[in-house]
């Protein structure tokens, strides 16, 4: 019965990350008209978005590093394609739906759990993917914001002209987990949660690969931006990290909106907004939407085996 029961709440949860999938999908399209999707897709050359294929591609397979380093940290072992396959279904859905928290940690218990890993272990290896995901954020955005402090459009309303106190900020909590990682060898209770610094070569995997993934994030959209702008990847690179900072921080799927908004207001001074925006629609469709529908399909397979293994039992 309990059995039972179980395989009916799992395929169940498969069900829903499918409708929610489909759901992301259909938002992507009611956002802008079809035939606008496609001529800006037709506008950018073909060696462009072959480029910006490759780069999500190996975007992707960095992501990878982050349950591989989490599983090295609790100091469990589960074989690699495991890992592979089950973060890249919960990136793909957490970076496209947003609610991290809901779709990435919940698709992880998922298969994590069918393959005899506890809930504490996987509690923690999410905890663990959770901080890689920011540490390589304010340590890439923190450099470059202090050394590169772009302006803030005033219609952001901040209370700052620049982002250079954010850089400093951002620089301040990597050289806590740094130090903490050094100098705290026992374990800190949080809200009755046990917490430990991970080993110093940890935290610096950390934060490479995190950075490396915001660095190829960033350079997808960089290489579908039209040729004739005067702007370097550099500084690009900053604007596209402020905000990716607030589209995330705000938690809209994706950052739907904001992150367009905040890419459109500087860059505008520099390059057309309809360009600007043909190249956004087809960052969202190669780095958000192509990852999804592979993790939707991958994900189904999924499912169908799973359930026809255990009606054979």
């Amino acid at each position: 019965m309990l059995e039972k029961l179980r395989l009916n709440i799992s395929t169940l949860f498969g069900l829903l990350l499918l409708v929610l999938s489909l759901w992301a999908i259909a938002s992507e399209l009611r956002a802008y008209n079809y035939r606008d999707i496609l001529n800006s897709l037709a506008a950018i050359p073909k060696s462009r978005l072959s480029w910006a294929i490759w780069l999500t591609a190996l975007g992707y397979l960095v992501m990878i590093g982050y349950d591989i380093l989490g599983f090295n940290y609790i100091n469990r072992s589960l074989s690699w394609n495991k890992i592979a396959f089950t973060n890249f279904i919960s990136s793909a859905f957490s970076n496209t739906i947003g609610f991290a928290l809901l779709t990435g940690s919940a698709i992880r218990y998922r298969f994590y759990a069918n393959w005899g890993v506890s809930a504490v272990a996987i509690a923690q290896v999410i905890a663990f993917a959770n901080f890689t995901f920011w540490l390589g954020m304010f340590a890439v955005a923190g450099l470059l914001f202090l050394i590169n402090p772009l302006k803030i459009p005033t219609q952001l309303h901040l209370p700052f002209a620049t982002v250079r106190p954010i850089g400093v900020i951002f620089l301040l909590l990597v050289a806590v987990y740094l130090l903490g990682s050094i100098l705290l060898k026992q374990p800190l209770i949080i809200r009755g949660h046990e917490f430990r610094f991970p080993s110093f070569k940890i935290s610096l995997a950390q934060i490479a690969i995190s950075s490396f993934d915001w660095i190829l994030a960033a350079a997808v959209l960089y290489a579908l931006l039209p040729s004739n702008i005067s702007l370097s990847y550099l500084d690009f690179l900053g604007i596209y990290l402020l905000a990716m900072f607030a589209g995330v921080v705000s938690n809209v799927p994706g950052g739907l909106g904001v992150f367009e908004t905040i890419i459109l207001l500087i860059l505008s001074s520099k390059v057309s907004a309809a360009a600007v925006l043909g190249s956004m629609l087809a960052y969202r469709g190669i780095y958000y939407f192509l990852p999804l529908l592979v993790a939707t399909g991958l994900l189904g397979l999924y499912e169908i085996r799973f359930r026809a293994g255990n009606l054979q039992k």
